[in-house]
């Protein structure tokens, strides 16, 4: 079967070599993707290909090798900012803060921020054109993962810990970590929880405004600092504050598996939150 007639969309004599496509999308050299395909770790369109003369549509069709997506589309982007504190997510305020405009002169597409990050929260911001790839990573209902680290006030305790798992009662419903680790205390910290300071680990998926905040909060240790690290497959690493990238083949890569895969089955079941991204965590 070749490509073509698995995508239903390319004529025989049309479309693209499919080892072409792969060596112009920097997956490897023609000869290796040549290899690649007879050895059947080639897709289209979920169906394995390993006819070399196979031809595809680039525009239409979608690849993927050992299970991992290939970007096809040259014209979007994906760019990781580290998002500074004192900045508002939004490419333009109406009240004259510092947005996002700063981060994205160097490229010529008009990027978008995924979700947001409120002005006193720091860290992994993805900015983007790929509508698609934003609804799949900002809607709960996909049960996209985001780990952020928190500053609190006081000593947090096991018990705290157990408590932000089973879950935590705020003013619009009921919200569950769906991972939680203390990660220090300050030696100056109470065993009753005042004075000093703790580091904790919260992974969410859920998109409710200011929500790592409220809960900690809600638990009697107010935050103090908060930077998210983690955004699904993407990690922040040691890019500085106030700097942005355009992600690697492997992380984009990464991303667009994950949107394929989640998008190609129902939204996840139970999912605490099913609303788009409110103003900020």
């Amino acid at each position: 079967m070749t490509a073509h007639n698995t995508s239903g969309s390319t004529p025989a004599a049309e479309g693209v070599r499919l080892q072409k496509v792969l060596a112009n999308a920097g997956v490897a050299s023609r000869r290796v993707a040549e290899q690649l395909i007879v050895e059947g770790r080639v897709r289209v369109n979920g169906a394995v290909v390993t006819e070399l003369g196979s031809r595809i549509d680039p525009e239409k069709d979608l690849v993927d090798v050992d299970g991992t997506a290939v970007q096809l589309d040259t014209s979007k982007r994906y760019v990781m900012l580290n998002k500074p504190t004192g900045v508002v997510s939004s490419m333009k305020d109406d009240r004259g803060r510092p947005d996002l405009r700063r981060f994205t002169k160097e490229w010529p597409e008009r990027l978008y921020n995924v979700g947001r990050l409120d002005a006193d929260t720091s860290g992994l911001l993805v900015l983007t054109n790929d509508g698609e790839l934003a609804h799949v990573l900002a809607h709960p209902s996909f049960g996209v993962t985001k780990v952020y680290i928190a500053k609190v006030e006081g000593r947090v305790t096991a018990q705290t810990i157990q408590r932000l798992l089973r879950g935590v009662d705020l003013e619009d419903g009921p919200i569950t970590a769906d991972k939680a680790r203390l990660l220090s205390t300050s030696p100056n910290s109470t065993a009753g929880g005042a004075g000093g300071e703790s580091l904790v680990e919260l992974t969410l998926h859920s998109g409710r405004n200011r929500i790592v905040r409220r809960m900690m909060a809600a638990v009697g240790h107010p935050v103090i600092e908060l930077v998210r690290r983690q955004f699904g497959p993407l990690h922040l690493g040691t890019l500085p504050a106030g700097q942005a990238r355009e992600l690697t083949k492997v992380e984009r890569g990464a991303l667009l598996t994950l949107a394929r895969r989640a998008t190609s089955s129902a939204p996840a079941e139970g999912a605490s939150d099913t609303r788009d991204e409110p103003p900020a965590t």
